[in-house]
C-alpha cells in the first residue's frame, strides 16, 4: 500500500458535479492498494498517519498529530499509484490489485481511521473523482508498507 499525504487547510472531492467527501484542516490521502496488500499493511498505515506528528505546535514545529489538533482526512482510492512507468511510454498497472479486492482493503483502512475517532470522508471508489485542496505548507510525505525490492525496481 501506498499513501500520498498531504496536509491541508481544506480539501474536497466531487463526482459527477456532486460533492462526495469535504473536509477542513487535517490531511488529504491519495490511497494506491498493490497486488498483495493485506489488513495488516492498512492497519500499519492507519496508526502511522493518524499519529504522525506533522502539524504545528504553538512554536511552529512539527510536533502536533492529527489526533492533536482534531483535524480531518479526506481519502481517495487512487490505482494510478500501483502503477509503473518503468518501460515504454505507458503506464503499466500490473501490480495493482483487483478492482473488487482493493475496494474491500480501501473500505477497511477508512473505517479503522474512523475508529481511532477521526472524521473521515471518502470519493466514490473506482469513480472518475475532481479533488480539490489548499495544501497546507505545502507539506506531503509519501508512506509504504512495503518496499520494493532491489529486483522489482528495476523492472
Amino acid at each position: 500500500m501506498k499513501v500520498v499525504l498531504q496536509r491541508v487547510k481544506q480539501a474536497a472531492v466531487e463526482v459527477k458535479g456532486k460533492i462526495t467527501g469535504e473536509i477542513g484542516r487535517g490531511v488529504c490521502l491519495l490511497v494506491g492498494i498493490n497486488k498483495g496488500d493485506s489488513e495488516n499493511d492498512a492497519s500499519y498505515l492507519a496508526n502511522r498517519i493518524v499519529e504522525l506528528r506533522i502539524f504545528p505546535d504553538e512554536e511552529g514545529k512539527m510536533n502536533l498529530s492529527l489526533q492533536d489538533i482534531r483535524g480531518e482526512v479526506l481519502a481517495v482510492s487512487q490505482f494510478t499509484l500501483a502503477g509503473s512507468v518503468k518501460k515504454g511510454r505507458r503506464p503499466s498497472f500490473d501490480k495493482a490489485e483487483e478492482p473488487e479486492k482493493a475496494e474491500k482493503l480501501f473500505s477497511y483502512f477508512v473505517e479503522l481511521i474512523r475508529q481511532r475517532g477521526i472524521r473521515i470522508k471518502t470519493g466514490v471508489f473506482g469513480a472518475l473523482m475532481d479533488v480539490r485542496l489548499i495544501n497546507d505548507g505545502p507539506v506531503t510525505f509519501i508512506i509504504q508498507k512495503k518496499n520494493l525490492s532491489e529486483n522489482e525496481m528495476k523492472k
